[in-house]
């Protein structure tokens, strides 16, 4: 394997460890979600980063500081569109958000790991992470794979999926990763060009393939 991809060392915890990259309307979550369905386990960085905004109390202590109390609502949850709207154009803003909440996704993402260890799971572990490479988690894979697609199809699936405008969604995109860098990072591209089944039939197959492979490997060693 090339030394500038590094994976993790071949183990005998019986774990296929997935890293899912991509940019924002690439379809990632949704091959993410198509691989799990098959029996594998998904670790959800984006759902674990809504658990530390809003149930962390150091973070809620730091965002009420910076945004004041009503930056929670009424039922405890962060107001993300607020705080979205700030640090997209406020790049210390951002940083500082940053820099308090990684840390936190990262380490929840590795102790699902190791309970995952402890309690003897096998198979697929699909970690569906967009930071995944900036936080130098591919380490933690055994192999990652980029969903790719044309912004231009993106930027109409933003728009469908979460209300943005193409000026907002190409905002977004543009402090993201390119297509390119997912993609030389990756062990497997999914060009993500047709239907959502298309999608998730080749992302299970292209798994069940990358398992398999790895498998027979780990029997001739």
């Amino acid at each position: 394997m090339s030394t500038d991809r590094p994976r993790r060392a071949p183990s005998s915890d019986r774990l296929f460890i997935v890293g899912m990259v991509g940019r924002a309307g690439s379809g990632k979550s949704t091959a993410a979600h198509a691989i799990a369905a098959d029996g594998g386990e998904l670790i959800e960085a984006d759902r674990i980063g809504h658990e530390v905004t809003d149930r962390d109390s150091d973070v809620r202590a730091a965002l009420i500081a910076e945004y004041g109390p009503d930056v929670y609502r009424a039922d405890g949850s962060l107001d993300r569109p607020r705080v979205a709207h700030h640090v997209f154009r406020d790049p210390e803003a951002r940083g500082r958000l940053d820099r308090l909440v990684h840390p936190r996704i990262l380490e929840r993402v590795q102790d699902r790991l190791s309970e995952l260890r402890r309690a003897g799971r096998q198979g697929v572990v699909v970690v569906d992470a967009a930071l995944l490479l900036d936080w130098g988690l591919e380490r933690s894979c055994d192999v990652v794979v980029a969903v790719v697609a044309p912004e231009e199809e993106q930027i109409a699936r933003l728009a469908r999926a979460r209300g943005w405008s193409a000026e907002e969604a190409r905002a977004r995109l543009a402090v993201q990763r390119t297509n390119e860098s997912y993609a030389a990072a990756a062990d497997l591209v999914l060009d993500n060009r047709g239907s959502v089944a298309e999608l998730e039939q080749t992302a299970r197959e292209a798994v069940t393939r990358l398992a398999r492979a790895r498998e027979r490997r780990r029997h001739e060693c």
